[in-house]
C-alpha cells in the first residue's frame, strides 16, 4: 500500500455517467480517494450512505470525494440511482482492479479493491490512510473526520 508523504498516482476513470474523471481534477483541495470492495453489499452500502448523509459537510470543509469499485460502469449507475449517492463512483473494472493495485490495496486473490481511503492535499500528495483491516468491517465516519482534521 502506499504510505503517507508520496504523491497520489494519477489515474482517468470513468463515473457512473460514463464521464471521464480524474485526479487532476481534485488539485488544489482536499480530497478523499474511497476504494469500495462491492456495490450492493451491506457494509459497503452502509459506508456510502454515511458519505452521501454527511457530503454537505465534507464539501462545506472543502474536501471532495471519489469512490471507486471494481465493479462495472452499469452496477455503479444502477446503485447510485438506487441510493441516491451523487458523489463520483468510479469504474476500475478494466483492466480490472489496476487504480486499486496503483495505491497497493486490490486484493489478488478475490478481485476486489479493499476497504481504504486515501487522503489527498490540493498538491496530491497523500496525508493520510484510513483502512479497515477486515472485508465486512466498516470504516466509521469519525475517522474521516480526524483524517480531515475537522
Amino acid at each position: 500500500m502506499l504510505e503517507v508523504g508520496v504523491k497520489a498516482p494519477d489515474f482517468t476513470l470513468r463515473d457512473q455517467h460514463r464521464e471521464k474523471r480524474s485526479l487532476a481534477e481534485l488539485a488544489g483541495a482536499p480530497a478523499m480517494i474511497v476504494f469500495m470492495p462491492f456495490a450492493f453489499t451491506r457494509t459497503c452500502e452502509g459506508e456510502m450512505c454515511s458519505i452521501r448523509d454527511n457530503l454537505d459537510y465534507l464539501q462545506s470543509k472543502g474536501a471532495r470525494v471519489f469512490v471507486i469499485t471494481c465493479d462495472t460502469l452499469n452496477s455503479n449507475r444502477v446503485w447510485a440511482e438506487q441510493q441516491g449517492f451523487t458523489f463520483p463512483i468510479l469504474s476500475d473494472f478494466w483492466p480490472h482492479g489496476k487504480v486499486a493495485k496503483e495505491y497497493g490495496c486490490f486484493n489478488e486473490t478475490f478481485g476486489y479493491a479493499e476497504r481504504s481511503t486515501f487522503f489527498i492535499d490540493g498538491e496530491g500528495t497523500i496525508t493520510d490512510i484510513v483502512s479497515s483491516g477486515e472485508l465486512g468491517v466498516a470504516r466509521e465516519f469519525s475517522q474521516y473526520e480526524t483524517a480531515l482534521g475537522l
